[in-house]
C-alpha cells in the first residue's frame, strides 16, 4: 500500500513547512554510528519511523530516516558529507523547539559518551538499535497494511537481531519480549504471505510492538547514558 504519509512529506512538507534544524560534527564517530545514536535520540514510543535508508557501509555518508509523531511533526535524520543532520518540520501553531532544547543536548552527550565506551559495547549498543529500527519497520508495514511476507520478515529480523546481543538477552523481560515476537512470527506465518496484513490483527499486533518498542528504547538508553 501507498505509504502517504511519506508522498504528503516529499511533495509538501519538506518545501512548505517551517521547520528547526541543527548540525552535529562526526568527530571520533562514523556516519553511521552518529546516525543510529540520532535515530535512537529522535525516537519514541510516539513515533512512527515512515523511511529508512542506509549507507552501503559504516564510513559513507546518505543514511536517512523519517519519523512522524502523533503530534503531527516530521523529523529528517540525514547523515551528510561531514556533518548530521537532523530537521523537524512542525505544522503552524506548533513548535520545534525541543530539537534545540532536548534532543541536541542529548545527543551531543550520546555522542561523547558512546565514543568512550569499548568496542564490544559499540557494537552491542548499535545491535540494539538495529532491533528498535526493526521493530519501527514491522509497525509501519502493519500500519500500511502491507503484505504478511514483510511483516513476518520484520520480526524475524527484530527477533533474530535480538538474540545474539548479550545486553538484551540478559535483561529483565528479554525472554518475555522473545516470547511475543515468536508469536507473532507463528501467527503471521500462518496468513497468506502475499496478501495484506488482515484488519482483524492490526491492533493487537501494534500493542505489542509499542510495548517492546517502549522496553527497547529504554534499553538502549540506559546502556548509551550510563
Amino acid at each position: 500500500m501507498e505509504n502517504l504519509l511519506l508522498k504528503q512529506f516529499n511533495d509538501l512538507i519538506s518545501t512548505q513547512w517551517p521547520f528547526t534544524q541543527i548540525e552535529e560534527s562526526y568527530d571520533e564517530l562514523t556516519p553511521r554510528e552518529l546516525f543510529e545514536l540520532a535515530y535512537h535520540t529522535c525516537n519514541s514510543v510516539a513515533m512512527r519511523s515512515i523511511l529508512i535508508k542506509l549507507s552501503p557501509t559504516e564510513n559513507q555518508s546518505g543514511s536517512q530516516a523519517i519519523l512522524y509523531s502523533n503530534t503531527k511533526k516530521f523529523i529528517n535524520v540525514e547523515a551528510l558529507e561531514n556533518s548530521l543532520r537532523i530537521t523537524k518540520y512542525f505544522p503552524e501553531g506548533a513548535t520545534g523547539d525541543k530539537l534545540n532544547t532536548e534532543v541536541h543536548p542529548k545527543l551531543k552527550n550520546r555522542k561523547k559518551n558512546f565514543a568512550l565506551k569499548d568496542n564490544a559495547l559499540k557494537r552491542d549498543i548499535l545491535k540494539m538499535i538495529l532491533v528498535e529500527r526493526k521493530l519501527d519497520e514491522c509497525t509501519n508495514f502493519v500500519v500500511l497494511k502491507d503484505i504478511n511476507r514483510k511483516v513476518y520478515f520484520a520480526i524475524g529480523d527484530a527477533r533474530e537481531s535480538a538474540a545474539v546481543v548479550p545486553i538484551f538477552m540478559e535483561a529483565e523481560g528479554a525472554s518475555l519480549v522473545q516470547l511475543a515476537l515468536n508469536k507473532w512470527m507463528n501467527t503471521v506465518h500462518t496468513f497468506d504471505q502475499e496478501k495484506p496484513f488482515p484488519e482483524g490483527s492490526i491492533a493487537g499486533l501494534l500493542k505489542n510492538l509499542m510495548q517492546i518498542k517502549k522496553w527497547v528504547l529504554n534499553l538502549i538508553s540506559t546502556n548509551l547514558d550510563k
